[in-house]
């Protein structure tokens, strides 16, 4: 989405989802949150009562006071006490009031308990890997994995089938081992907070569908059992095989997620407002964006987060609106969200992430295999296997993938706050909607209960969109059309 809070690594459902980490860096949605009671509400009521900039009301109420104050003045010359009283009151009623202050808007919805929340989101942005990567050295110094991998052998003679054995045990294991931390990460702070309604039956329900996903798309198709192919056959250069592969992956993943994966936990139906759904493909063929379509999802039976965001490419592209985002946000800020994703399309941010991902993989490979050599070198003995190609070597892989990918998050990270604030330009070049953006962003820091100004470190190592209140400057003082200039990013009719 346009806005969300800072980043937090690829949930720890088992420790097999960190090897996916490298894959999905820059491809999911963006979430916004909304609190429970006071929330919604109460930013409806100061989006309302928050002036909109000079508009119809202040044209009108100037144009109200001027009867006023020409029924004040004499028919004499003379001026007088009560005739000059009059033309100062006129002076005041013509004067335009000053436009809002967003920032300090923003500074006094950030509460004590936002700031909790926001705190420990903070603290298992770093936990959350960290415990991954314990994960995984457990598995190996107890046996497990090597215990896992005798299973499977003794339940089959072909590869694949072994693969598909000791990844059924891996990922139950995993999400065992892993369950404390989600339940606390996805559950537990959720509902402290007021972000969920959700109960417990049903959200354990969507965390095992996440794992037999897992086994299905990484056993049954088999990625696991391709990846450790080349592992064996080409034991020094097996990393650039892997990093080769990366691209296919990546494209492929892409392209599926919005019509396999994501409606095997929610329904997706076509915009059900009429009216809104002209304003959004009459906004998009300004774009220059044919024939977009746009779906809304029930998410509020889950979340009350709210979240819109693009995904996909050609048949599978769509921009998703969740319901709540639909109940809890204006029109004209739903239209500049709708700009904002629209801005990622039309700047190829799918495809710049999809192509960076692929360049940053060959070196986290490349380092991941010495790592690996040197690890194996030294413990192989305790971990029950000496060759990389070996099956039980899977929690080694992802612990070191783990280890990496947060060594390089501060890089990713400022490459997408990098192409978040094109995407903040196109949508404000597209629809010159100023207040609306700053609302908006204003809405989402107040409902996500998160820092709107953390300091530089916080920022650098997990927000992968720029803070709130550098959006909301950005938003209130980004005009090049009224200086006649033209847009850095979009042009009508090009």
């Amino acid at each position: 989405m346009f806005a969300r809070p800072p980043r937090l690594p690829v949930r720890v459902r088992s420790s097999l989802q960190a090897l996916a980490v490298l894959l999905t860096l820059l491809a999911g949605p963006v979430v916004a949150a909304a609190p429970a009671g006071s929330g919604p509400e109460a930013l409806s009521r100061t989006a309302a009562a928050a002036p909109a900039g000079p508009g119809p009301g202040a044209r009108s109420g100037t144009a109200a006071a001027a009867p006023d104050s020409a029924a004040a003045t004499p028919d004499s010359a003379g001026a007088t006490p009560d005739s000059a009283a009059a033309r100062a009151d006129s002076t005041r009623a013509a004067t335009p009031p000053p436009p809002p202050d967003y920032v300090a808007m923003v500074r006094a919805n950030f509460t004590p308990e936002s700031r909790a929340y926001a705190t420990t989101l903070a603290a298992l942005g770093f936990i959350e890997p960290v415990y991954g990567i314990l994960v995984g050295l457990f598995l190996l110094f107890s046996g497990l994995s090597a215990r896992f991998r005798d299973i499977a052998h003794a339940m089959g003679h072909r590869i694949y089938v072994r693969v598909l054995v000791y990844l059924v045990l891996y990922l139950a294991a995993g999400f065992v081992l892993t369950f404390p931390l989600a339940f606390y990460q996805g559950f537990a702070i959720e509902h402290r907070y007021g972000l969920s309604d959700q109960g417990f039956s049903p959200w354990l329900a969507e965390q095992l569908k996440q794992v037999l996903v897992g086994i299905a798309f990484f056993g049954i198709v088999p990625l696991v059992r391709l990846a450790y192919a080349p592992i064996a056959r080409f034991p020094r250069r097996w990393w650039l095989v892997l990093a080769a592969g990366t691209l296919p992956v990546m494209v492929a993943g892409t392209l599926l997620q919005p019509v396999v994966i994501d409606p095997l936990f929610n329904r997706f139906t076509p915009l059900q407002d009429p009216r809104l759904s002209g304003e959004i493909v009459g906004l998009a063929e300004r774009a220059g964006i044919p024939g977009r379509r746009v779906f809304q999802v029930g998410r509020s039976a889950q979340t009350r987060k709210i979240n819109a965001y693009v995904s996909g490419f050609g048949v599978s592209q769509r921009i998703v609106l969740w319901d709540t985002t639909l109940r809890d946000m204006r029109e004209d800020e739903i239209l500049f969200v709708m700009g904002h994703e629209m801005g990622h399309y039309r700047l190829h941010h799918i495809w710049l992430g999809i192509a960076g991902v692929s360049l940053l993989s060959a070196v986290l490979f490349w380092l991941c295999a010495a790592i690996m050599r040197r690890a194996v070198r030294r413990w192989a003995g305790r971990w029950g296997f000496v060759h990389l190609h070996d099956i039980a070597s899977l929690p080694l892989f992802v612990a070191t993938l783990t280890l990496l990918s947060l060594l390089a998050q501060p890089g990713v990270n400022w490459f997408s706050r990098h192409v978040e604030r094109e995407a903040d330009a196109f949508g404000l070049e597209l629809t010159h909607a100023n207040d609306a953006a700053a609302r908006a962003f204003i809405k989402l820091a107040a409902q996500n209960r998160l820092n709107p100004d953390p300091p530089q470190w916080l920022k650098v190592s997990e927000y992968d969109h720029p803070a709130l209140v550098e959006r909301i400057r950005f938003a209130e003082s980004y005009r090049p059309w009224a200086a006649g200039k033209p847009g850095r990013y979009f042009r009508a009719g090009r």
